[in-house]
């Protein structure tokens, strides 16, 4: 049985992914954690989710309850991310990460700490985004030549980074089966005189309104048609979900950087 803690339990992805590890087989909620100086220290991490108890009290670090968890789900920040990172590697455990707007020089920081520890790390753990991607991948290898891409991305008014982390790897897979280098061709936004639009670019707009959980367009376009692939989620719990799958199929996996694809079997 696989013992998860959940970090960030007070907050909105956190009180989703406590209720996901309850209802799922073959694992155990076995932590909660919020700050060390949170008022809401001790109480029951189901009651706090809507639930009902669960027996697992709120912690306030990792230390904390290191003798409770196997595998930490973190959706929290870059920083925090990293640092639970190093305090995972200390204690011998593993760790599930959904954090996005992780820049260059943090994502070299998390494959250094892979190397030693076994991790899954993926900017959405849906299972029906995973299944977009490796779709996504078929049809811009078709669509190619003479089709112009864009990727509009729709969240919530309090995501803090843009575009969305699922939004990126959309274009990374979409620039790789067209053989380019998304960061040679990615265009964010466009304003002003700009002129024709070119034909290797793929761009990029969002939208930040209400309460949107996530939604993801790719738009192929060529003289006389396009071809839209979509995917929306109206709850958390579809990526809580992932996540929790993810954590069961980690255990005993060797060191190294692991994502969704990976955790699917969607990789040939």
């Amino acid at each position: 049985m696989t013992r998860i803690a959940v970090i960030g339990a007070a907050g909105r992805m956190g009180k989703v992914l406590v209720q996901a590890v309850h209802e799922a087989s073959g694992v155990e909620l076995g932590a909660a954690l919020v700050s060390p100086t949170s008022t809401l220290l001790g109480a029951d991490a189901g009651e706090l989710a809507g639930i009902g108890k669960v027996g697992v009290n709120l912690k306030g670090s990792l230390a904390d309850a290191a003798n409770d968890f196997d595998v930490l789900i973190d959706f929290t920040n870059p920083e925090l991310t990293l640092a639970n990172m190093a305090e995972c590697e200390r204690l011998g455990k593993q760790i599930v990460i959904g954090t996005t707007g992780l820049n260059v020089q943090q994502q070299a920081t998390l494959h250094d700490y892979a190397g030693r520890m076994p991790v899954v790390f993926a900017p959405n753990m849906s299972v029906g985004v995973n299944l977009l991607l490796d779709i996504l991948h078929r049809a811009a290898s078709v669509l190619q030549e003479g089709y112009d891409v864009e990727i509009i991305e729709t969240h919530h008014r309090h995501k803090v980074d843009a575009p969305s982390g699922t939004a990126i790897r959309l274009g990374e897979v979409v620039a790789d089966a067209m053989g380019r280098d998304l960061k040679q061709c990615a265009v964010y936004g466009r304003e002003g005189i700009i002129g024709p639009r070119s034909d290797q670019e793929i761009g990029f707009e969002t939208v930040r309104a209400g309460d949107v959980v996530g939604d993801h367009t790719v738009l192929f376009a060529t003289e006389g048609e396009r071809i839209e692939i979509t995917h929306k989620a109206s709850s958390r719990m579809t990526f809580a979900k992932g996540a929790v799958r993810a954590c069961a199929w980690l255990s005993g996996k060797a060191n190294g950087v692991y994502d969704m694809q990976d955790v699917l079997a969607l990789k040939g």
